[in-house]
């Protein structure tokens, strides 16, 4: 089965979605799994790991009661606050629910570059293991040695980078322009741990105005980095919207997958996903 390893929801509110602003009013409705399935089932995508967009627990219960009416969700990446004291009662809150297979904090929007290594958020992301969930690295690159620093201190923990870290691609005018992202990548790519997204480019890009060709180096240097059995498949759906449409997105990927081999394009389209989020004991 093919799978998107990163695509949202929402019941859409201005007051719930202050980030959706001016220029993306494309976002600012609702998005649904009904809405999904026919576009994904498109370009052979047949399940989907569903990612927080809200920073609440009421999102994570709410995604993961999608994946119980909705057979395509395979897997919800939800919240908890991991800086909370309280952060074993709000996972022993959700054990039961066998979607839920990782969380995810939006780092990006941390002023501190180093907010991951905070002694709080690093004892909350120790307490995910014994519960079998993984970690998304929400991320832009001048956090990305941080993230190293963190894979490396919780050796035992599933890391998976959303979004190769926001590659500034649009702003890049030189080749140069992108050696600091690329060393960030690279050294995270050293921490067995860590998977990574082929995710989240085209909004990266000049919306709407970008080729295929656009990305071919940051893909280059993640395939070389991290190789197809690190790397999945993820849509960013609807947010790539702003940008290009679901098919573009998937033909991206499937045009640089296309030169692997068989095994090696079934890792990026669904096998790395399945097995790093546990998919098949979701079931």
């Amino acid at each position: 089965m093919y799978i998107d390893s990163h695509q949202h929801f929402w019941s859409y509110s201005a007051a719930d979605y202050p980030w959706i602003g001016g220029g993306m009013e494309r976002l600012a409705r609702d998005y649904l799994p009904e809405d999904l399935g026919p576009v994904a089932a498109a370009v052979g995508i047949g399940g989907t790991v569903a990612v927080q967009a809200r920073q609440t627990l009421e999102e994570t219960h709410w995604l993961l009661g999608l994946a119980e009416q909705h057979p395509l969700i395979r897997g919800v990446v939800g919240w908890i606050d991991l800086r909370s004291p309280r952060v074993a009662e709000q996972l022993a809150a959700f054990v039961d629910r066998k979607h839920l297979v990782g969380v995810r904090h939006v780092v990006q929007d941390e002023p501190d570059p180093r907010f991951l290594l905070g002694p709080e958020f690093v004892r909350g992301l120790k307490s995910l293991e014994p519960y079998g969930l993984t970690y998304d690295l929400l991320l832009y690159p001048q956090q990305l040695p941080a993230a190293v620093e963190l894979a490396a201190q919780i050796p035992d923990q599933p890391f998976v980078l959303d979004h190769l870290a926001k590659p500034q691609i649009a702003r890049w005018k030189s080749p140069g322009d992108m050696e600091p992202w690329r060393r960030g990548v690279e050294s995270l790519a050293k921490q067995k741990n860590v998977c990574c997204k082929l995710s989240g480019l085209v909004t990266e890009a000049a919306w709407r105005q970008w080729s295929p060709a656009d990305f071919a180096a940051c893909l280059d240097i993640v395939l070389t980095a991290f190789g197809p059995e690190r790397l999945m498949f993820g849509s960013d759906w609807p947010v790539c919207l702003l940008s290009g449409d679901y098919a573009e997105v998937a033909g991206i990927i499937r045009d640089v997958s296309s030169t692997l081999s068989m095994t090696e394009q079934a890792a990026i389209w669904g096998g790395t996903a399945a097995r790093f989020y546990g998919l098949a004991n979701r079931e």
